[in-house]
């Protein structure tokens, strides 16, 4: 793509549809002309205009992908999007792939924006929020309503942030197996019912991650809502199943490790009970926070705690204000100064260690690796003790933390 991004005409919607709904160019074609005139069309600065150092608004903008390697995202602004284009009628979904893939060296930017030149679709990607897809054609920019969402990509990206946040749906399945575990008293000792919901509930996150057959879990539901009285015999089968890998319902099932299937089998269940596992399926599981594990757990040990699942579940954003300042913060200045220290030996501004064996003085290179090398020695090698020693969410929001400055660290190698 070599169109330059110079001063740009002012162009109506009409005129914007009419070209482009004409152009059979090919991606590489089309790409910067088309966003250029989206420029014009929002009256926006080009990439060039606004920042000709190419440091916060770019095409063809370097980063390093989730999983290793690297690549280009087409435009760039940050704070504001990251916009991979596509030829006409191409696969979108793949385009956006590829920007959840750059999105934390591009320094995670709240929209993820994908088009084939007469379509666009706009991923909202705010952290601990429900994200929110818009789709908009080509045709579609005659509607002043369409435009301004569009136009807000460009100047006014928290317009269209959601205001469902993680926390809430989370909440709401929180709630609903609150009632579920109320149900189940009676039918087993607490530990076996915190156990046996747990179970049920990494069963939903299991199908929405794919990690069980497509459709498969809810498909059990149904069945067993036909005959609840079967239900259980069909939940022990999947267990044993997830337990060591085998066979269920024709199909194959891989063995989940961990110990959560580890013999211990389903409790009965009525037909209101399954009414509500079927409802509690509308969710979307791959939205709800992981750290619902602990405190489900935690409170149906305690059968008095049960009823306030729900409204005391504790969400990322209070759990930060913990984690951050005594873990993270500390670790983040370390990582800071072992990156000046990375800068100065390889712009040759500190003189590189001698080497052991052989006996001879590191290249920059060296240099700057093993000062890396020693910051992530120092994560692997890191201890947290959980304050709580309750339901592990303080520990797994740890530990995710770490690992997104473990990434940095790496990503700085590969750069």
């Amino acid at each position: 793509m070599s169109i330059s991004a110079g001063a740009t005409a002012p162009i109506t919607p009409a005129a914007f549809i009419k070209k482009w709904k004409k152009a059979s160019l090919t991606e590489r074609q089309a790409a910067h002309e088309h966003f250029l005139d989206l420029c014009a069309l929002f009256g926006h600065p080009t990439p060039t205009e606004d920042d000709p150092t190419g440091e916060r608004f770019a095409f063809e903008k370097g980063a390093t992908k989730v999983g290793g390697g690297r690549g280009f995202a087409d435009v760039w602004k940050r704070d504001h999007f990251a916009w991979e284009y596509k030829r006409k009628n191409g696969n979108l979904d793949a385009a956006l792939l590829q920007l959840i893939r750059y999105a934390p060296a591009l320094e995670s930017p709240p929209l993820q924006v994908v088009c084939d030149v007469e379509r666009f679709r706009i991923h909202t990607a705010w952290t601990n929020t429900v994200p929110t897809t818009y789709e908009i054609e080509l045709e579609d920019l005659a509607e002043p309503a369409k435009r301004e969402i569009l136009r807000n990509v460009f100047h006014a990206p928290e317009k269209l942030k959601p205001t469902k946040t993680r926390a809430a749906v989370t909440a709401e399945a929180a709630d609903k197996f609150s009632t579920i575990a109320s149900r189940l008293r009676g039918k087993g000792t607490a530990d076996e019912i915190a156990h046996f919901v747990n179970q049920l509930v990494f069963c939903f996150f299991a199908q929405s991650v794919k990690l069980l057959p497509d459709g498969l879990f809810p498909k059990l539901l149904q069945r067993s809502s036909q005959n609840p009285d079967r239900a259980k015999n069909y939940l022990n089968k999947l267990f044993e199943a997830m337990e060591s890998g085998g066979e269920f319902d024709l199909n194959d099932i891989a063995w989940f490790n961990g110990g959560l299937f580890d013999g211990r089998r389903a409790l009965p269940l009525d037909a209101s009970d399954i009414g509500l596992l079927v409802a509690a399926g509308s969710l979307d599981w791959s939205l709800i926070d992981p750290t619902i594990f602990g405190t489900l757990f935690e409170r149906f040990l305690d059968p008095d705690k049960r009823a306030q699942i729900g409204a005391h579940y504790t969400d990322q954003d209070k759990i930060a204000k913990i984690i951050d300042p005594v873990i993270l913060r500390p670790l983040r200045a370390e990582w800071e100064l072992a990156k000046q220290e990375i800068t100065a030996f390889l712009h040759g501004e500190r003189t590189p260690p001698m080497r052991k064996r052989p006996q001879r003085r590191m290249t920059k290179q060296e240099a700057a690796e093993e000062t890396r090398s020693r910051y992530l020695e120092r994560l692997r090698n890191l201890r947290i003790l959980d304050p709580a020693c309750g339901s592990g969410n303080f520990l797994y929001l740890a530990l995710q933390g770490v690992k997104d400055l473990e990434n940095k660290a790496r990503e700085q190698g590969q750069g």
